[in-house]
């Protein structure tokens, strides 16, 4: 049985997207796989069990018949935390460790590690112990952000050492493209470092439902509740005049506009272009006119009662933390990884057979 810790460097890398893709490809070969996330932060009830959110949605898309206590072993609680820091002993690694002895007759155990290798120290429970422990071979998932993504990548090689299987190159965008290929990869490779897959950024991946928005900003549904499950791609503010901002809307494919109640000529231009909903800030409401061409459009009115300013920092602060938990970015995930991840050498580097 072998061990897989999928690890990051930094928050919000996409490790979900490469643990699901490569948890559906080797189930594809004929693999019998396992998966376990030590570390949860977002606490789910499961029957009397607390498992966390992304371990349950693990389980259901891989189809793991494990106990949920034994997916997900650990799940972070502010109670739980304050008490650790009121002095009341943290040490969860031997709950962990049960979790893993209890897995048996698997050929790979996918790790779902946390937001970076350091986390969970509080607890004796990060990423560096459980790959020691284990001898877990771990694919480093690195978000493009310039040249410090190659140091990060090198200085994982160096900190992991025996256990350093290789790394995944993960929201490359466009304007990177040549740089990763010609440079970046090449460079890597050379220094011992395995590049599964450089991954280009994916608009449908980062996108959002108009119902997550929605619940994030605590809004009002004023119409149209049967689009609330199409995905916004692009944000864009309406605060500029009429001729200028429908120029512009058109130009903005599947987006959400973002404006004051009292703008019904944004509000109009916005519903001629394709807008996927409308936001209305300052907690009014807007007419009966664009209500009912907004209804006509199919595009559902959202009103909040954050002034556009701080509806905007909520959505910033938002993005790239948003989970690929929809049907439709599962089916994604998958068509990517099967294109762009190098399946055979990933086995060859884990002495599996192909």
């Amino acid at each position: 049985m072998v061990h897989v810790y999928i690890a990051s460097m930094t928050g919000f890398s996409g490790k979900s997207l490469v643990t699901l893709g490569l948890g559906l490809m080797l189930k594809e070969r004929g693999y019998s796989i396992g998966y376990v996330k030590p570390l949860g932060k977002i606490p789910l009830k499961h029957g009397s069990h607390l498992i966390d959110a992304d371990a349950d949605f693990m389980m259901k898309s891989l189809d793991i018949d494990d106990p949920a206590e034994v997916v997900s072993p650990f799940v972070v609680t502010f109670e739980i935390q304050n008490s650790v820091l009121k002095g009341k002993p943290s040490n969860r690694f031997a709950s962990v460790r049960k979790a893993f002895t209890s897995i048996a007759g698997r050929d790979v155990v996918i790790v779902g590690g946390a937001a970076d290798l350091f986390e969970g120290s509080l607890f004796g429970i990060n990423g560096l112990k459980i790959i020691s422990r284990l001898k877990a071979r771990t694919v480093v998932v690195e978000p493009w952000r310039g040249d410090s993504s190659i140091d990060s990548v090198i200085g994982a090689q160096e900190l992991l050492a025996r256990n350093f299987a290789g790394a995944v190159l993960n929201k490359i965008p466009q304007s990177a493209h040549d740089y990763i290929k010609n440079s970046v990869r090449p460079y890597l490779e050379k220094k011992g470092i395995p590049v599964f897959a450089a991954l280009h950024k994916d608009i449908l991946l980062d996108a959002i439902t108009v119902r997550q928005l929605t619940e994030i900003l605590n809004g009002k549904v004023l119409c149209c509740e049967e689009g609330l499950e199409e995905f916004i791609e692009n944000f864009s503010i309406g605060a500029m005049d009429v001729d200028s901002a429908l120029k512009y809307f058109r130009r903005t494919p599947n987006k959400a506009v973002i404006t004051g109640a009292h703008r019904s000529d944004i509000q109009l231009a916005a519903l001629e272009t394709s807008t996927k909903c409308i936001i209305l800030t300052g907690g009014l409401y807007t007419n009966d006119v664009i209500i009912g061409k907004a209804k006509m459009a199919g595009v559902p009115i959202i009103s909040v009662h954050d002034d556009t300013f701080s509806t905007v920092e909520k959505i910033e602060s938002t993005l790239g933390k948003i989970r690929i938990r929809e049907q439709k970015k599962v089916l994604k995930t998958k068509e990517i990884m099967d294109k762009e991840f190098d399946m055979e050498r990933f086995l060859h580097e884990l002495a599996l057979k192909s």
